[in-house]
């Protein structure tokens, strides 16, 4: 059985989970450098939206810490406790940390309604500048991380890439809160916790997609319409192969797992389907370097077309197989 090219597979594996860590590694060290300088700013200036925003950060941090030690368990190798290998590592650390982040945005939130109607000093002039400076950074993590996600096909860098455009919404209402603060007086005073609470129902929000997201790969959904839609037109580019009967693919960390039943010819011999099988799961396995495995069930080709309601819809649609 000819196994194909797998030393070039390998390389292109490492070179994208290479790739994203160190997009995550600088993802951390920005935000622990935001971080530190607003929590400064917010405490010293007495501003509780810069202390907010700077919740967020560390916040951040502490998501790409479970990102980086997730990324390194997922490149471990099967063993005979994890046959799938570690890929999940990944989810699980994204449910963690987004309940982590939830729970202290509740309490973030909690502060700065207490803080509402009590007169506090105004922030002075100098934390318009961190704001104003936290938004241009985090604008230009979010287009730096989208082009690597998308150069890559990682749907958990892409996610983080959004994120940082949140955080720049975030920042941005941070600076007009203070904004509202410095020139509107004394009587603007509420405008700081008012962007504090903005802060946290951004933080809010991302951090229940990110618990969607993390659930819903645990519970093996099915990949993206596009990335399906490929593995099949590459199955099917095989000459011997006439259809394919089922095609379920699950998102693993940064990999993928694909089940596909291929239609053949049902006059073949056992010999020439498993000939066929292990071309076309090389095949995929080349041109995909995110998908970890492929098993392949071979289908006998029907005599009779499928009924034509069957084959005018596309195949993801059909209902899964018991």
């Amino acid at each position: 059985m000819t196994q194909g090219p797998r030393v070039p597979r390998e390389e292109s594996r490492a070179a994208l989970y290479r790739e994203v860590v160190g997009a995550a590694v600088l993802g951390l060290v920005v935000n622990a450098g935001l971080g530190v300088a607003k929590l400064v700013g917010g405490l010293v200036g007495h501003s509780f939206a810069l202390i907010s925003d700077a919740v967020n950060s560390l916040g951040d941090v502490v998501t790409s810490l479970a990102v980086l030690v997730a990324l390194r368990l997922a490149q471990r190798p099967p063993d005979r406790e994890h046959p799938y290998g570690h890929t999940r590592a990944e989810a699980i650390a994204g449910l963690s940390v987004s309940l982590l982040v939830l729970g202290s945005a509740v309490l973030v939130a909690t502060e700065a309604i207490r803080r509402l109607p009590e007169r506090h000093e105004i922030p002075p002039g100098w934390t318009l500048v961190i704001a104003a400076v936290n938004v241009v950074i985090k604008e230009v993590l979010f287009r730096y991380k989208l082009g690597i996600g998308r150069r890559t096909g990682s749907r958990a860098l892409v996610a983080n890439a959004w994120d940082h455009r949140a955080d720049a919404f975030s920042a941005l209402a941070v600076l007009i809160g203070l904004s509202v603060v410095r020139w509107g007086g004394p009587g603007y005073r509420f405008a700081d916790e008012v962007a504090a609470l903005v802060v946290m129902g951004i933080i809010v929000r991302s951090a229940l997609v990110l618990t969607w997201e993390s659930a819903h790969e645990l519970m093996d959904a099915q990949a993206e319409g596009e990335f399906v839609s490929r593995i099949e037109a590459e199955a099917l580019a095989d000459d011997e192969v006439k259809g394919v009967e089922t095609l379920w693919v699950r998102k693993s960390g940064l990999e993928y797992f694909a089940d596909i039943h291929l239609e053949v010819d049902p006059h073949l011999t056992i010999a020439e389907g498993h000939r066929i099988g292990h071309r076309v799961k090389d095949r995929l396995l080349e041109a995909f370097p995110t998908l970890r495995d492929v098993l392949v069930h071979l289908e006998p080709f029907p005599e009779e077309p499928h009924p034509p309601d069957a084959a005018a819809r596309p195949w993801t649609e059909r209902p899964r197989a018991d």
